[in-house]
């Protein structure tokens, strides 16, 4: 990943403006259940209407870069946001969480951290992740399959080669209203492992019975910082509000909770 400018939020009294109206937010998929107990939160401390759009970062940042509206940005990486502000677009950028990626595999699949790398070069077995570029998930699975490179040579051009990229592209398919993307495609039988993030192998495993998660080895764990940024296209002061309680600790204790860390 590029080295991203980070900034310090400047830290606003809760003004008139910012104790009313909406505010609008777009925010990475994988947050979308710690973010949506956030903003019940925060809504019923300040009286702000949040709209949050979740999706793909990668498209996020494009259609702000096209010119949607919104207050804040939260992105699961922190380059797209460091665009937006090196573009003028939206002010400095603040990492606020952490996550990294587990392999969520179907019950069953004879797999533990240490055959990780094993199973998914193994040509009967389906390996899927999200969509490089469009969403960072998909980068850093990219990013583990080039340190895969370092213990056995091709290894990495062939983890590329089979990965089915079943998320976080325009075109992937979505799920019934509801459902755990990755979840819904492991119990639909559409991969054997899943690269994502551990944050959402929980929720998977949760809702589809038996799903198992498996850790990544150290050798090749990929850590994933997730940046925040107050946009320019919107109202400053509902941006910084909105933004500062996510940085607060009530805002960290709920991300906590749904298995995020501190950055």
């Amino acid at each position: 990943m590029a080295g991203a400018l980070v900034g310090c939020l400047a830290v606003l009294p809760m003004t008139a403006s910012a104790e009313n109206g909406t505010a609008r937010l777009f925010a990475a998929g994988s947050l979308q259940a710690a973010l949506s107990e956030v903003i019940q939160d925060y809504e019923a401390q300040h009286g702000v209407k949040v709209d949050a759009t979740f999706g793909p970062s990668g498209l996020l940042k494009g259609r702000l870069e096209q010119g949607e509206a919104a207050e804040v940005f939260a992105s699961a990486n922190m380059d797209h946001p460091s665009a937006l502000h090196e573009s003028g677009l939206a002010g400095p950028v603040q990492p606020f969480a952490r996550n990294q990626l587990c392999a969520l595999a179907q019950p069953g699949l004879d797999l533990t951290s240490d055959t990780l790398l094993e199973r998914m070069l193994d040509a009967a077995v389906r390996v899927a992740t999200s969509t490089p570029k469009a969403d960072p998930a998909g980068d850093y699975a990219w990013e583990l399959f080039g340190k895969a490179e370092a213990l056995k040579a091709g290894s990495t051009e062939s983890l590329r080669a089979k990965a089915l990229q079943l998320t976080g592209g325009p075109d992937s398919t979505k799920p019934p209203e509801g459902r755990n993307v990755y979840g819904w495609h492991m119990d639909q039988d559409r991969a054997d492992i899943f690269l994502t993030y551990c944050t959402n192998a929980r929720l998977a495993a949760q809702e589809v019975e038996g799903l198992q998660i498996v850790a990544v080895p150290e050798d090749l764990s990929v850590g994933a910082v997730y940046g925040l940024t107050v946009m320019n296209s919107g109202d400053r002061a509902q941006g910084e509000a909105l933004a500062q309680y996510i940085l607060s600790p009530d805002g960290q204790s709920v991300l906590e909770r749904f298995g995020f860390s501190k950055p």
